[in-house]
């Protein structure tokens, strides 16, 4: 995207970015991420961001799971980093789309063969009798591909969150925290501030 007002959001956001991870933060790329269902009732988890570009922020998750199917009903969702460490959080809100099939493969042949199998087997959001239930068709799927590369399942793929809102949020003392942020309009977008 060539709006520059976007540009200095997506650059700072990039920055924040690499600096929860170079100060070794545990799970810097961890966020609450929220989806709504028919009737617009929220739903919040956590979710690790695999991807950031200018196109988006991307997650991996399988479709068939409550985050999957409140994508279908609404496919726009809320994020939010928080790294209490270093007093600083971003929120990103914005629409939902599926990334492509080659890069849900390319990400998936990148993760590790116990976690493939582990996907491959969940029934990610459905009522679970046993854990040994589990621990069997996980054990079914090594045996089966023994040997062989695991295809990734055709309900489990990425997202990627289209920001049209990005706020940046720093911690200050005695609660003078400085809030930023952007937001996309249909002339483009803008930047201002919040109170805190």
């Amino acid at each position: 995207m060539s709006d520059p007002t976007f540009q200095a959001a997506y650059a700072q956001l990039v920055t924040a970015l690499e600096r929860a991870r170079e100060l070794g933060l545990k799970e810097p790329a961890a966020v609450a991420l929220a989806t709504t269902d028919f009737e617009g009732r929220p739903t919040v988890r956590i979710v690790l961001i695999r991807g950031v570009d200018e196109r988006g922020l991307t997650f991996f998750t399988n479709s068939r799971s409550l985050k999957g199917r409140q994508l279908l009903i609404n496919p726009r969702a809320s994020l939010c980093f928080h790294w209490d460490a270093i007093r600083e959080q971003i929120r990103v809100d914005g629409k939902v789309e599926q990334i492509t099939e080659e890069e849900s493969d390319a990400y998936w042949r990148q993760r590790s063969r116990s976690s493939q199998l582990a996907s491959a087997a969940s029934l990610q959001s459905e009522k679970l009798a046993d854990t040994a239930v589990y621990a069997q068709a996980v054990a079914e799927l090594e045996e089966k591909y023994e040997g062989a590369a695991i295809p990734r399942p055709s309900h489990w793929f990425g997202y990627r969150i289209v920001p049209d809102s990005i706020e940046f949020w720093y911690g200050r003392d005695a609660r003078m925290h400085e809030r930023i942020v952007y937001e996309q309009s249909a002339t483009g977008w803008s930047r201002r501030m919040l109170y805190p």
